[in-house]
């Protein structure tokens, strides 16, 4: 049946939102050292934008340290110089090896501002969900239309599509408060 195929679609679609909003969330930081707050980041190698764990071995040896220790050391002032215009608040430290990072501890008002941020990608993860529901809803009208569903499986198919919905925005909100606990813990 086609309506089975756009429920199970959605489904997936619901996934990749969830699963977009943690990868966010890795970004987000928490006071403690995480390879992925370095995710996104690219140096210009031989004149292409090249992800910076492509570069070099990117470790968390202690909870506030990042260590990147680059394949090729004539790298290392590129990756100090993407690390600078980053803007993810660390200063690299370079002794013509590895470059490391310490974490410093976050303020009251970085915690406030991070849990902020998180809400708000939450937020937007939440959006993306709800306006996959709207294109669910959209598809099973158009088969209701169509006649390729009753109408009562159309009703049947939209409440499926709304409990589907609500359990993604659950997650989602269980996934926020857990990193709502993460920056806002001492």
């Amino acid at each position: 049946m086609p309506a089975n195929k756009v429920i199970s679609e959605a489904k997936e679609k619901m996934g990749k939102a969830v699963e977009a909003t943690r990868q966010k969330f890795t970004s987000i930081r928490a006071g403690r050292a995480n390879v992925a707050m370095l995710d996104g980041i690219k140096v210009d190698m031989y004149g292409t934008d090249t992800p910076l764990n492509q570069v070099g071995t990117v470790s968390a040896p202690e909870a506030r340290l990042l260590v990147i220790d680059p394949w090729d050391k004539s790298v290392i002032p590129k990756i100090e110089k993407a690390l600078m215009f980053s803007n993810i608040g660390l200063v690299p430290n370079n002794d013509g090896k590895v470059i490391r990072m310490m974490i410093p501890d976050l303020t009251a008002e970085r915690r406030k501002e991070y849990a902020k941020l998180a809400k708000t990608e939450a937020e937007n993860g939440k959006i993306a969900v709800r306006n996959i529901r709207k294109d669910i809803n959209n598809g099973l009208r158009k088969l209701e239309k169509d006649n390729e569903i009753s109408e009562d499986d159309l009703k049947r198919f939209e409440i499926d599509a709304q409990k589907l919905t609500d359990g993604t925005i659950k997650e989602i909100d269980e996934i926020l408060t857990k990193k709502e606990k993460e920056i806002t813990t001492v």
